[in-house]
């Protein structure tokens, strides 16, 4: 019998558990947030085998720092804090615009419609995912965070500020110079129609 939403534990009694040793909810803390954790990290940094270190390394730090955690955001917030910051030491050390595509591990790039499916419908169509992509990694990484977080992710700018430490209206500025900046960029693709 498939297990009612309702009978799941919640974030905060999955981290009880886990603080009282039950390496077990830990791990259903893991499998309930690894998609998330590795679509982040993949969007600031560009290379998928480098965002899932990068989400293991959330998750270690997240288990050694458990004991830390202040139940007064939510714990996807703490995760996405943590996330953050290891993609911005990532970035750091390897430099914007060195990290390597892996587009066609990205499963989120699946854009298509039902219909349409012609060949060249989903060529043009993974032509424009692609552009995207790399425009979206040509960001700044100020504007490039922030960006995915509001638009890839869909956080609040109050989670946001959270996961950030950034005053709400510098987070809306980023999202919006970033957008101006993919807009410049993506302009010059036109499509034919």
């Amino acid at each position: 019998m498939p297990l009612d939403r309702q009978d799941e534990p919640s974030d905060a009694q999955l981290v009880a558990r886990s603080l009282a040793q039950d390496q077990a909810a830990f791990g259903q803390l893991i499998d309930r947030h690894a998609s998330a954790i590795v679509n982040l990290s993949y969007r600031m940094v560009g290379n998928r085998a480098e965002a899932e270190d990068l989400a293991q390394e959330t998750f270690l730090a997240a288990y050694k720092a458990l004991s830390t955690f202040r139940a007064d955001s939510k714990f996807s917030t703490w995760l996405y804090r943590i996330a953050t910051n290891k993609c911005k030491d990532w970035l750091r050390v390897k430099r914007p615009g060195q990290g390597q595509y892996d587009l066609d591990a990205d499963e989120s790039l699946d854009l298509y419609v039902t219909e349409d499916r012609t060949p060249e419908v989903l060529l043009s169509r993974q032509q424009v995912a692609q552009e995207l992509e790399q425009a979206i990694q040509r960001l700044p990484p100020l504007y490039r965070e922030a960006f995915v977080l509001k638009h890839v992710e869909g956080l609040s700018y109050e989670e946001m500020e959270d996961i950030l430490g950034v005053s709400g209206d510098t987070l809306k500025m980023r999202v919006y110079k970033g957008r101006v900046q993919l807009s410049r960029e993506l302009a010059a693709l036109n499509p034919i129609r």
